[in-house]
């Protein structure tokens, strides 16, 4: 089976239910025991919530009432031209969601740009936590790789790429994320949504509408965090590097710090054996 026709029936994820949210439809599910203790997954850019499949079924088939959700302008979520995908507009998002679905303190799970969001919802708009677990986060300045700055400041002329060129550029971008190299089927997943018409629009407009700024406005504020932290880091992280991990560790009082040997940025996708069992450690208390 080639790996394009592989992608398509490759670990098949769906998002059965909608939420309409502030800055569009929000495509989300929940897995496991209703009466499960709750526990959200929040993915980061490029991804979607595909990268949690794993994690998501592990930690539902251990008891939880797992929540997963693409966030706005990503993956099965509305994309239209106009729309906020900022993490300011994210954070107000995951806060709302957490409401809509009745959910007073549950455990929080976030990777990459998920972090700053759920940092965010939590220091900013009221979102209470019971846990909080960081996989590899955008939380401290400076942040954004040569690449990601390029691409935002120049987003009007990358946008008006080729699909083809558009494709190329995505699969390599993705693809840089993993030291020990994508699945092919799940590079196809990942790269998928941008690669419509409006996704490759969207691309381009999530990475033009974030900035520093987004980090700078609570960075100050870790200190203020009181509930169990985990922190997770790949050591080979080629986006953000592992001494950051050591920084944001300093930064919130009492949190625990987790490296994961040999994992690039996408520890889901590299040492997914190694990080379900540090987030169900966790997760127990």
């Amino acid at each position: 089976m080639t790996a394009e026709r592989a992608s398509d029936t490759w670990d098949a994820w769906d998002l059965d239910r909608t939420y309409a949210g502030p800055t569009g439809t929000v495509r989300w599910a929940a897995l496991g025991p209703a009466d499960g203790p709750p526990v959200v997954l929040v993915h980061g850019t490029p991804f979607s919530s595909y990268v949690w499949r794993g994690i998501a079924r592990s930690l539902a088939g251990g008891g939880h009432r797992v929540y997963v959700w693409d966030l706005p302008g990503y993956g099965a979520s509305e994309m239209r031209a106009g729309q906020d995908v900022s993490l300011a507009a994210q954070g107000r998002v995951l806060a709302g969601l957490l409401d809509h679905w009745g959910l007073e303190r549950p455990a929080v799970v976030a990777h990459d740009f998920g972090g700053c969001v759920a940092l965010r919802a939590h220091l900013l708009h009221g979102a209470r936590y019971g846990r909080l677990a960081l996989v590899d986060p955008v939380a401290l300045a400076p942040w954004g790789s040569p690449s990601y700055r390029l691409l935002g400041e120049n987003a009007d002329v990358f946008a008006q790429l080729p699909p083809a060129l558009h494709r190329a550029m995505i699969r390599e971008y993705v693809a840089s994320t993993s030291p020990r190299g994508l699945h092919p089927a799940v590079l196809d997943r990942l790269v998928e949504p941008w690669c419509t018409e409006e996704g490759q629009a969207a691309f381009y407009r999530q990475i033009a509408q974030n900035d520093q700024r987004f980090t700078d406005e609570i960075q100050g504020r870790y200190g203020e965090l009181d509930l169990p932290v985990l922190i997770c880091w790949g050591t080979e992280d080629p986006w953000i590097p592992v001494a950051k991990a050591e920084e944001l560790a300093d930064l919130v009082p009492g949190a625990e710090l987790r490296l994961i040997e040999g994992a690039g940025h996408l520890v889901q996708e590299d040492a997914p054996a190694e990080l379900a069992g540090a987030l169900t450690r966790f997760l127990r208390g």
